[in-house]
């Protein structure tokens, strides 16, 4: 690309060159994050696991390159990639590396030549008040150069008046305005490259060294045979090897090209991610290749970022680049640092974006239209075997050409006799014919050695195997990433396992609830609460929430939407009379604290139209109640909570005993001349959590999942034990566990066998160790404290499998578990 030699504004050139650098990091080195990244993985297996011991294969995952050429030399894994089409390979992998990190750097230099020729051509601002644009892309007045070109200083409600989308409501959402959407800027999709045919993997299969030698044997054989025994009798040898090899090689080709196929359905399956969107002020959920430019879209913790975009509100959002930039820190944005890219992941705080680029006008579009998917397995049976079937192959051919050898010496030397006794050589009387004749005899013999010794059949029965197991995974609608699941979940000795969603149905609802002393019943009886309180409860709910409340002007069914527990109080919230948007329209928003698994609580600050500050808290039922010091009477008045701590103790145990999720929401007035005025100080201001006046105490059932108690006791019998490790309280933990069979008798309820994570994690290594093989139930448990335990009964020789839903099982599941 020429840039232009106009004179250019030099502000503008800066402004621009800062865009580059806030909005596209510089990249570094991908192979060496991966390894830094894998180093500190391993920290913690330090002490038992030596991570340069070639022959340690169990963190085949994340394995780094040198590790698993180590491997293949020590294990005399000759010819690797053709024995096994999915094992790993490693010289594709470096080349794709290399390739990748070439994409991004032209990526860049493209994108900052198209900014400075933009910035000598004309400075681009886009806002309410200036002009629009030309109609670059004939519905809109702004096209796919001005977007990629968009300033730091972007104003983001002037973007969206020109792409036609509401900050609040998002887009119309209607086949008309989608359609002319994705013509003017694209759809979120990319070229893929087309598959392997299955001539290719017929042709692929038949280039394996030991193949090779099998069909030079069998040609051998054949015209040996044919030369000696005749043409009606002397095929029969070299006609049996050469059959056995047309039909491995057919066989490899056929289970190669189906296996090949059932990756293909199973990344198409793995990449459909189903996401939330803002459309017509209504949150509706739709495909990840359905974002249109213009979308707004809600993110939260453990997101991916469907689409790149700018931020239209934040809140300690904090977004992981590793993916793109290859640098593990960490990124917070804000109204400074507003653009997001694509394929990158949500990992704190919350958050809405709009839509700018999609598909293959993304770098993350560029980059997948660019790499085919990676189809690379590699398992530790399949790479023990290989290396096995290779060495008996070696050994095999090393005796095969040592019998040749003394066969050959023997003969030549007159000390061969055939069965007359007679000697079949003799030097100067023995015939060219005769003695060709029986060289061939020998040679035959050496084949056969080469042909009987080499195991073919025993790497293609174990890659067989396990794709007929992921074949019958798939169908019975656990879909697998990696070929290594089949294989080690059949070893697994204990399985731990998140609660909601998991064993229970994770379709929650609001069965009993506590304003003040009085308990509510029904539990949507709004006329036994004070307006006072019904009104700060409301308030709380509406604003302390990433769900969403959408009412059809036709006067249809309220739709809620957010997680199920948002939705259980939101739908409570509704049946008491919020009126939602019109509750949020009475607070301005001054700063969130998401929800945190760690803390299990979430705040969020509100002005109000008199200038006063309100504080609300939401979140698991004793910890939240810890930070009151008042409560809201039915007549609406204060009231000191100590005397009543009991109490409200006592009814929370109540809940939490019949298996319900306990919540409380609080609150607390607060001075708006303590809140910080500057953006930056407000964004790293903590909410104040302490004297916080008690609202409500709300009791969410979640039923147990039918058939989950069966499935306990079948684990039981065939040696497996089951382990439930929850965030919520331990009594509801108890009782769930109790109920899907975990627990055999409430007798079995005491330390440890149920304990809470803090008390967990603060054991000493050794007793976590020895503690964690009894402990049947972790309540209270963080994600931190998950992969405690996981790590704890992996040292204590368990094969673990975890299993769950949420985000705060991620660190277990990426780590060690079976998915």
């Amino acid at each position: 690309m020429t840039i232009p030699t106009t004179d250019v504004d030099v502000n503008a050139v800066d402004e621009f060159t800062v865009t580059i650098n806030s909005g596209r990091p510089s990249h570094t080195d991908d192979n060496n994050h991966r390894q830094d990244q894998h180093n500190q993985d391993s920290d913690d297996d330090d002490e038992v696991v030596d991570p340069n011991d070639p022959f340690d294969i169990t963190q085949t995952k994340n394995a780094p390159i040198d590790t698993l050429r180590r491997w293949r030399q020590a294990a005399l894994v000759l010819n690797a990639s053709r024995r096994f089409r999915y094992t790993l390979d490693l010289k594709k992998e470096e080349e794709k590396d290399k390739k990748i990190r070439l994409i991004r750097a032209h990526a860049q230099v493209v994108r900052a030549a198209l900014l400075f020729r933009l910035a000598g051509e004309r400075e681009l601002v886009i806002n309410t008040a200036v002009t629009p644009l030309p109609q670059a892309d004939g519905d809109y007045a702004v096209g796919l150069e001005q977007l990629t070109s968009m300033s730091k200083d972007q104003n983001v409600k002037g973007l969206s008046n020109l792409l036609k989308s509401n900050p609040e409501k998002g887009i119309s959402g209607d086949e008309a305005d989608l359609s002319k959407r994705k013509n003017a800027f694209g759809t979120n999709t990319y070229p893929r490259k087309k598959g392997r045919s299955f001539w290719r993997f017929l042709w692929e299969a038949w280039q394996d060294l030991t193949l090779i030698i099998l069909i030079i044997a069998a040609v051998v054989s054949l015209v040996l045979g044919i030369k000696t025994e005749g043409l009606e009798e002397g095929w029969y040898d070299g006609g049996s090897i050469a059959f056995a090899v047309i039909l491995v090689i057919v066989v490899t080709a056929v289970s190669d090209y189906r296996q090949s196929l059932q990756f293909k359905n199973l990344n198409a399956e793995k990449q459909n991610i189903q996401l939330e969107v803002i459309r017509g002020g209504r949150t509706i959920k739709i495909s990840i290749f359905d974002i249109v430019v213009g979308d707004v879209i809600p993110l939260k913790i453990g997101d991916q970022v469907p689409a790149d975009g700018v931020l239209i509100t934040c809140h300690s959002l904090a977004i992981d680049e590793s993916s793109m930039t290859g640098e593990s820190k960490i990124v917070h944005k804000d109204h400074k640092s507003p653009f997001l890219m694509s394929g990158c992941k949500v990992a704190d705080g919350v958050g809405v974006m709009l839509v700018t680029s999609v598909g293959i006008n993304t770098e993350w579009g560029l980059l997948m239209a660019s790499i085919s998917e990676d189809t690379g397995e590699e398992t530790p049976l399949q790479v023990r075997l290989n290396g096995v079937a290779t060495f008996i192959g070696v050994v095999g051919l090393s005796v095969a050409v040592l019998v040749l050898a003394v066969l050959l010496g023997r003969f030549f030397s007159g000390n061969t006799k055939d069965l007359d006794g007679n000697i079949q050589f003799t030097a100067g009387k023995t015939s060219i014919s005769d003695a060709v004749d029986g060289v061939i005899k020998i040679f035959t013999m050496a084949v056969t050695i080469v042909v009987v010794a080499v195991p073919e059949g025993l790497p293609l029965a174990v890659t067989l195997t396990l794709a007929y197991s992921m074949r019958k995974m798939m169908a019975d609608k656990a879909l697998v990433r990696r070929l290594s699941a089949c294989e080690t979940m059949g070893s697994a000795t204990t399985i731990c396992s998140d609660k909601t969603g998991t064993l229970t149905l994770n379709q929650m609802t609001v069965v009993e609830a506590y304003a003040g002393r009085k308990k509510l019943n029904p539990v949507d009886d709004s006329s036994k609460l004070h307006p006072e309180v019904l009104s700060l409860i409301n308030e709380g709910i509406a604003q302390n929430s990433t769900g969403n409340v959408f009412v059809p002007k036709d006067g249809g069914e309220t739709e809620v939407t957010g997680s199920p527990t948002e939705k259980a109080i939101l739908s409570w919230a509704v049946k008491l009379g919020m009126n939602f948007d019109r509750t949020r329209s009475n607070t301005t928003v001054l700063h969130v604290f998401p929800f945190n698994s760690e803390k299990k609580r979430g705040g969020v600050a509100l002005k109000l139209v008199d200038s006063g500050v309100h504080i609300h808290w939401k979140g698991a039922a004793e910890i939240v109640l810890n930070a009151c010091t008042q409560y809201l009477d039915s007549n609406g008045d204060l009231q000191s909570i100590e005397e009543e701590k009991a109490f409200f103790g006592e009814a929370i145990d109540d809940m939490a005993a019949r298996s319900l999720r306990c919540v409380v929401i609080a609150y607390r007035s607060y001075e708006l001349e303590k809140v910080p005025s500057n953006e930056e100080e407000l964004d790293h201001w903590s909410l104040p959590e302490e004297e916080l006046v008690l609202l409500a105490i709300v009791g969410i059932k979640d039923p147990c999942r039918p058939g989950v108690k069966e499935a306990v006791r079948v684990c039981t019998e065939a040696g497996v034990k089951v382990r439930m490790v929850t965030g919520d309280n331990l009594q509801t933990a108890k009782a769930i566990a109790l109920e899907c069979g975990i627990l055999a008798s409430t007798e079995d309820a005491i330390e440890p066998n149920i304990i809470e994570g803090k008390r967990f994690r603060e054991l000493p290594e050794k007793e976590r160790e020895q503690i964690a093989k009894k402990i049947t139930v972790m309540g209270r448990s963080s994600p931190n404290d998950k992969l405690l335990l996981v790590q704890a009964l992996r040292k204590g020789g368990e094969v673990v499998a975890v299993t769950g839903d949420g985000t705060n099982d991620a660190p277990a599941l990426h780590e060690y578990g079976c998915y």
